[in-house]
């Protein structure tokens, strides 16, 4: 696709109509019919930071900027307006003209940006839509009496395994897996969302906004929730206080940084907050609930935007905020990079250049009751070098936030998306690019060696297996090199592994779709299963276990089974097909790259469709697998 440049004068006439619309009494709320959406267009979040940037971020950038007397709008407020009205603004209102230079698609796709989800998405999950609503909705048992895969990691250990009670699948019954049902997601670009399982209920999130509660057995509908934007998070389940006759809350992250508390019975919304101040702040790492708190982590859109010249770049540092998980009350926001961005001079066009920046926590925070804190990884930096706090990991207090100490793997990692094809080293881009190597979308790994020590494990994009040693303030116990060969920036192991308390299985981001298995005692390799001939892409995703099984789900869409013992293949499933839904929705399978299944009580969830490069394609679909 050809990204339009308009004139600089055209940036100003176009940013001051957006202002003129906002300050004029718009809402975000759709006028009349939402316009009919191309097929599988490339959803906005993923190239309308770059449009939006080069067409309007000129003068819609951080903070609202005053041109011939009229303000023009910050970032924040726009992100304000649905999609549907940008899109209208743009293409029939008072801006077609200065907008006549951008593509019907990238108008919708600047809309999809600033808000966040899908054009069309406001009403198309609505349950009374559905063709499969449950006939009743029955009391909620208590999510920790029964089998469950609550949030992330299944504990907030994060070791992503299911023990054979929970689990109620053996491994020599999941070679007998079938699909049991198909849940189509309306009007969803891709499929992010990983599945939490609770009461007997199945609680997922969509790119277009809505989140749902399912029965896990037959997949009937029992409510769905329009959030005001897509989440790309695992929800989780947990108790609530205060909020009159609700016992049990659905908390998950959208990706503008708002954090929602709704009632898990019902659907209904309790409270809401947005965590994240930064106008380029998004969501993509799940929170973790504990003790009556939320552990949000927070990262950025200005690892996309950072090499467009128009941009100010760079000032996000990524940090951890912490929630009451009653109220939504802030009690603490904790950053990875200590040092306040300040200008560091100017670009070609004369743009002011902020830094230290960077340290994205795209992770689920690890929580360690015994010692009371907190355990995040942290990303690249964005300007040159890469600042303390970058490519690390922190433990932080979990009742102050304060950093007890810190790791960094990779010194001066600076990086940002694009910069190899189209930067200027020394200008937005880093003096020196650094080779991206931080700790990723991968959750740490809190577990209990055999002599007695309580170690974190850690993968790497850059292919390495850590151990640190807690009652050390994190000194290393062992490192382990997973690669043969160094990886790119895609990075070797991406979203993490699971453990099963004597190993932990890696999900190797390369050709050939492999799995590691790494002995957690002394970091030794145990094995590494065989490359799948034909399998062009690797697994980003998030691998899953359960006694005597590691589940992997592959870029192609494949998902399998392997044996823990050696990592041979004892079941798959090719999911990238067209699938008849429970709901009547048209729906179809794609690649995997986040999210990893879920197990319990003897049925396996997971979605189809999440577009992480490649050769990856999307789908909008939830699966369920089960036994006869």
């Amino acid at each position: 696709m050809r990204v339009v440049h308009i004139r600089n004068f055209t940036f100003a006439i176009f940013a001051l109509g957006i202002a003129i619309l906002v300050s004029t009494g718009l809402h975000a709320q759709q006028r009349g019919p939402a316009p009919a959406a191309p097929a599988r267009p490339v959803p906005g979040f993923r190239v309308g930071p770059a449009i939006y940037q080069q067409n309007c971020g000129t003068c819609h950038g951080t903070n609202a900027k005053q041109i011939d007397g009229k303000t023009a709008a910050s970032i924040s407020t726009l992100q304000l307006l649905s999609p549907e009205r940008v899109y209208e603004v743009l293409t029939t209102g008072s801006m077609q003209t200065q907008a006549a230079a951008l593509t019907d698609l990238q108008k919708r796709q600047v809309g999809e940006f600033l808000a966040a989800r899908p054009i069309g998405s406001a009403d198309t999950g609505d349950i009374q839509k559905m063709t499969n609503a449950c006939s009743s909705n029955p009391a909620m048992t208590d999510p920790a009496a029964g089998p469950s895969w609550n949030g992330w990691g299944a504990g907030n250990q994060n070791a992503r395994f299911q023990n054979a009670a929970a689990a109620s699948l053996t491994a020599a019954q999941v070679p007998a897996l079938k699909l049991k049902w198909a849940f189509g997601l309306p009007n969803a670009s891709e499929m992010h969302s990983q599945p939490t399982v609770a009461s007997g209920r199945v609680f997922f999130g969509s790119d277009a906004g809505y989140i749902y509660s399912l029965d896990a057995k037959t997949g009937c509908v029992y409510w769905s929730f329009h959030a005001d934007s897509g989440t790309r998070t695992a929800p989780t389940v947990a108790p609530i206080k205060g909020q009159g006759t609700t016992r049990y809350a659905v908390y998950f992250v959208d990706l503008l940084t708002r954090v929602y508390a709704v009632d898990a019975q019902t659907g209904k919304l309790l409270w809401k907050v947005k965590a994240g101040d930064h106008p380029r702040a998004k969501s993509t790492g799940s929170a973790t609930v504990y003790d009556g708190r939320i552990y949000v982590p927070m990262s950025s859109m200005e690892t996309t935007t950072g090499a467009v010249n128009t941009y100010e770049c760079c000032s996000f540092r990524g940090h951890v905020v912490a929630l009451d998980a009653n109220t939504g009350q802030k009690l603490w926001r904790t950053f990875v990079i200590a040092e306040e961005p300040s200008p560091r001079g100017k670009n070609a066009q004369g743009v002011t250049l902020y830094g230290p920046a960077g340290g994205s926590v795209w992770n689920p925070p690890t929580i360690d009751a015994k010692r009371k804190r907190v355990y995040v990884g942290t990303g690249n930096g964005y300007t040159f070098p890469g600042a303390v706090g970058t490519d690390s990991v922190i433990a932080l207090d979990m009742d102050s936030g304060k950093i007890v100490w810190q790791h960094q793997e990779v010194k001066g990692d600076a990086f940002i998306n694009n910069c190899r094809a189209t930067g200027t080293p020394g200008d937005n881009c880093p003096e020196t690019l650094g080779p991206d190597y931080d700790f990723g979308g991968a959750a740490l790994i809190l577990h209990t060696l055999p002599d007695g020590r309580d170690v974190l494990v850690a993968g790497t994009k850059g292919g390495l297996s850590i151990a640190f040693d807690l009652d050390k303030s994190g000194a290393v116990v062992w490192k382990t090199t997973l690669f043969e060969r160094a990886p790119g920036a895609a990075g070797l192991i991406v979203f993490g592994g699971t453990s099963d308390g004597t190993t932990v299985y890696y999900p190797l981001n390369q050709a050939g779709a492999m799995v590691a298995a790494v002995n957690l005692a002394d970091g030794s390799r145990k094995w590494t299963s065989m490359p799948v001939a034909g399998e062009r892409g690797g697994i980003s995703a998030a691998t899953s276990g359960i006694p005597g099984v590691v589940f992997a789900a592959a870029q192609g869409g494949m998902l399998r089974a392997h044996s823990s013992t050696d990592g041979r293949i004892v079941w798959e499933f090719n999911t990238a097909i067209e699938y008849q839904t429970k709901n009547g929705i048209t729906a179809r399978g794609g690649s995997f790259g986040q999210p990893g299944p879920t197990i319990a009580n003897g049925m396996l969830f997971i979605g189809s469709g999440y577009v992480g490069g490649g050769n990856s394609t999307a789908g909008n679909v939830m699966l369920a697998f089960g036994l006869d």
